[in-house]
């Protein structure tokens, strides 16, 4: 543990421990307890410790020579998801084994950021035809995210992509080409929506075209955070979830069951803490010499700082309902692994750094 980076490790089990607090809150209503969410997500709390500890232990560096073939496993996994998964909330997303569920497009981002610093290396990047074969290759996640269909895990996906591309110096003409090819294809992708994904985009426009059916979600949320005021109803008060009027409290909306009970006070404290996550990922990038780490790095940072923009977004009504989870915060074994992994990947690398640079002085 020699090197590891203090005030990042603080922030990851502040913020866990405030989202076991909460899922515990959230799932209490009206005869039934929470206890029982509280208790699995402590569960997948210890095996998160083991996944972050193992790759704190194996290093960054073998998970990078071992990207093609990480990367490889989670595309087969991905099509085999297809085929045999479990349809939930609308989507083919997840492997079921007894009464455990594992979600393969939450290992997928890790796995694509290790990819994106392989081709970082090796790719002639600063070209279009080195541009394009990045998206070819790491569109072939992308594109199976989108047959399940997961809209919110795609956008992921294209966030770090992006984020990926342009730490690694790519040509600034090629993200605006692409972009304005995408906002052209957007008529069309229209029509490849499924009818909810449809809905979500309408009602966030105006949630009263449907108040009681694609609509209530936001309605509901957005009654919750305005109604925490400034420092909220107090842990275990918020009515909204208590009493069911809030859809998916302690995954999708736990960030307004939070504002609701701590108030404005409380969202703001926890939305700094996430900065200061976010400010100690993007040093540890800074300080490396490492290409490959940076652009690892920038990717899975990209990741979880969009997942929260997100749902801290849809929550107040600002942005579509996609359904991601808050990092750290919401339930859900298979996001809290992944989440947990990606940040040891991090601290890898400022623990690397931070030993040769002792060794370097000796």
């Amino acid at each position: 543990m020699k090197g590891l980076d203090l005030t990042l490790f603080f922030c990851i089990v502040v913020l866990y421990f405030v989202g076991v607090a909460f899922i515990y809150s959230a799932a209490s209503g009206i005869n039934v307890s929470g206890i029982g969410f509280a208790r699995r997500q402590l569960i997948w709390g210890a095996v998160s410790i083991l996944a972050f500890g193992a790759v704190l232990k194996i290093g960054y560096r073998r998970f990078l020579s071992w990207g093609y073939w990480i990367y490889g496993g989670i595309l087969c996994c991905l099509l085999l998801v297809l085929l045999t998964g479990v349809v939930a909330k609308g989507a083919q997303s997840w492997f079921s084994f007894g009464g455990l569920r594992l979600q393969p497009s939450e290992l997928g981002k890790i796995s694509l950021a290790l990819l994106l610093a392989k081709l970082s290396l090796y790719g002639k990047l600063e070209t279009l035809s080195g541009f394009l074969k990045v998206w070819a290759l790491s569109g072939c996640s992308l594109v199976l995210v989108l047959l399940q269909p997961d809209l919110g895990s795609a956008l992921v996906y294209a966030t770090m992509i992006f984020a990926a591309l342009w730490t690694s110096g790519c040509r600034k003409r090629h993200f605006f080409s692409l972009i304005g090819l995408g906002l052209a294809m957007l008529p069309v992708g229209w029509h490849f929506l499924k009818e909810y994904q449809k809905q979500r985009l309408l009602v966030f426009v105006d949630p009263s075209l449907d108040p009681l059916g694609a609509g209530y979600n936001v309605i509901q949320s957005r009654i919750a955070v305005g109604s925490g005021s400034i420092w909220g109803k107090g842990f275990l008060q918020g009515t909204q979830s208590k009493l069911r009027f809030l859809p998916e409290p302690h995954t999708d909306f736990i960030f307004s069951v939070f504002s609701e009970e701590c108030g404005f006070i409380g969202g703001v404290t926890v939305l700094a803490i996430f900065s200061l996550l976010f400010w100690r990922t993007i040093s540890i990038a800074i300080k490396t010499k490492d290409k490959q780490a940076k652009v690892m790095i920038a990717a899975l940072t990209a990741w979880l700082w969009f997942q929260v923009f997100e749902c801290v977004g849809m929550s107040m009504g600002l942005l579509p309902v996609t359904g991601l989870p808050l990092p750290l915060l919401s339930y859900g074994g298979s996001a809290l692994v992944a989440t947990s992994a990606a940040l040891g990947l991090i601290a890898s690398v400022g623990m690397t750094d931070e030993m040769e640079r002792q060794t370097f002085e000796r």
